[in-house]
């Protein structure tokens, strides 16, 4: 027997521009939408989980515990982002004492720092800059088109549902990992400034998937990883390759008939 991981692929709900790209997301405070995220979190629960993980910094696992606990006795009000509006009430749901906290957002050093615009008019790359940013726009247009489309007239499910189809997941995917190829192009010697981006990107998906590890106590473990779309992909490769983990799809859980 070998635990299970379901990767929920999410957007941004509190908007922090943090993406090369980024989704403009509702109101989620606003009661239609309330209504809407009790209802994932109640078909979610039927995943049985035994573990939430969510997208962010280890560092910070301490601090989300206490704000957790302070949920539980009713003495925090959650915030827009997605890991406090979905995994603290589906924790809350479950009994969990805790949700885990799986990201790496590492530290930029000092060698790392080179303004990669700077670097490219300097040396007459510029071209492969513009063409990454050409690239980038045209493959969110589409995507992004529908999740505003979803956005303006259905519900956070049906939201969720789009996100996690596999189709979805490869071409967030491959806004993630395609335009970068152009940019790491840039450089010139040993200095290969154009690959830092997509070498961290990497390295941060490689060490979320050795913290799922981590976290995992018994073969009996149901972890529910919330985490935002483009990483979908590379996590599951990676703990598919492992042999380690049997990977079940979210979309049974967001069936938009058992929302109405």
């Amino acid at each position: 027997m070998k635990p299970t991981v379901m990767i929920l692929g999410t957007y941004h709900m509190a908007n922090p521009g943090a993406d090369a790209v980024n989704f403009e997301a509702d109101e989620v405070l606003a009661p239609k939408r309330q209504r809407e995220l009790q209802q994932l979190v109640e078909q979610l629960a039927r995943f049985n989980p035994t573990k939430i993980a969510i997208e962010m910094d280890t560092s910070l696992d301490a601090k989300f515990e206490e704000q957790y606990q302070d949920y539980l006795n009713g003495r925090y009000q959650l915030e827009r982002d997605e890991f406090y509006q979905v995994s603290f009430p589906l924790a809350k749901k479950m009994l969990h004492p805790k949700v885990y906290c799986v990201d790496w957002f590492g530290r930029e050093s000092e060698e790392k720092t080179v303004d990669l615009e700077d670097f490219a008019k300097a040396h007459n790359q510029s071209e492969l800059l513009e063409k990454f940013d050409t690239m980038l726009q045209d493959m969110v247009q589409e995507p992004f088109t529908t999740l505003r489309e979803l956005q303006k007239n259905g519900s956070v499910i049906e939201i969720f549902h789009y996100l996690n189809q596999e189709e979805t997941a490869r071409t967030m995917h491959e806004i993630n990992n395609i335009p970068p190829l152009i940019a790491a192009q840039i450089g010139v010697g040993d200095q290969y400034v154009g690959l830092d981006w997509l070498l961290r990107w990497y390295e941060r998906n490689l060490k979320i998937f050795v913290n799922l590890t981590r976290i995992t106590e018994s073969p009996d473990e149901r972890i529910l990883l919330l985490i935002g779309v483009g990483h979908v992909c590379l996590v599951q490769q990676f703990l598919e390759n492992s042999g380690d983990y049997i990977i079940e799809s979210p979309l049974k859980y967001l069936k938009t008939e058992d929302a109405n």
